[in-house]
């Protein structure tokens, strides 16, 4: 994973927590809304990376067949 990925993922756990510890249920609903938005642009770099990924072995693949 890169730097971006556990840093989205870490802000998604402490929303998580902040969620959990909330007295006020629009201060709770607005921490779930933050975890969800964390983890969508989590998903999102991670999805991008391993698209990188594939691109790169598809690119050592074909170079050592050529």
């Amino acid at each position: 994973m890169s730097a971006n990925s556990d840093f989205f993922l870490a802000r998604a756990a402490q929303s998580a927590r902040e969620a959990s510890e909330a007295d006020l249920m629009n201060v709770r609903e607005r921490c779930l809304r933050s975890e969800k938005a964390w983890l969508a642009m989590a998903d999102r770099v991670l999805q991008s990376e391993n698209g990188r990924r594939q691109q790169a072995h598809r690119k050592t693949i074909l170079g050592q067949s050529v």
